[in-house]
This record gives structure tokens, C-alpha cells and sequence, in this order.
């Protein structure tokens, strides 16, 4: 199992954290929305849940519930800039398909 975050990523989350008392990393995970099936989920965490399992990369330390664990094997978290928008992005090869408008994907 393995998840990592690029250079880009990993600062801009170290920023936002510093920003943030008593946090220690990030959570991934995913939720059933959308007209694809799932969305991701990326937010800050002050302490682990006692199913979490943890990761680290570039000095960030990434928390996934077991649960979800399976979906981010091989999953690279990215910042990118695409035109007017910004933000962390997942580039997963666990994806099948994602809906028109990309905000939600397919396992």
C-alpha cells in the first residue's frame, strides 16, 4: 500500500496546516456522491481515529481509514493549477471513470 504527495502538494499543505493549531496531517478518504459514485475528501486532523491507518511523505502525514484504504493504493496527491482554479488533486489509478463534469469517479 502506498499513497504519496508531490513537492507542490506537500507545501501547500504544510502552509495550510501551519495556519491550523494542533493539526498533524491530513485525512483522505472518500464519500458515495455525485452522478459517478464517490468524491475524495481531504481534511486536516488534530488526532487519529483508532481504525486509521498512517502515512508519511514529505513530511506530511497522511491518515486513511481502513475502510478506505484500498481505494488510495498507488494514489499521488498533487497541487495543481488548471486555467482560474487551484487545489490538491488525486492522480489514482484506481479510477475507472469519472462524470462529465468531474466531480465524482467510478472504483
Amino acid at each position: 500500500m502506498s499513497i504519496t504527495i508531490t513537492e507542490k502538494a506537500a507545501q501547500h499543505i504544510k502552509n495550510f496546516l501551519y495556519k491550523k493549531q494542533n493539526n498533524i496531517g491530513i485525512r483522505v478518504g472518500v464519500k458515495k456522491t455525485g452522478c459517478s459514485g464517490f468524491s475524495y475528501i481531504i481534511e486536516s486532523v488534530s488526532s487519529p481515529n483508532y481504525n486509521d491507518f498512517i502515512f508519511e511523505s514529505l513530511g506530511i502525514k497522511i491518515f486513511i481509514d481502513a475502510n478506505d484504504l484500498s481505494y488510495f493504493n498507488g494514489a499521488e496527491l498533487d497541487y495543481v493549477k488548471e486555467g482560474f482554479s487551484e487545489g490538491l488533486k488525486f492522480n489514482n489509478p484506481n479510477e475507472k471513470a469519472s462524470c462529465g463534469c468531474g466531480e465524482s469517479f467510478m472504483f
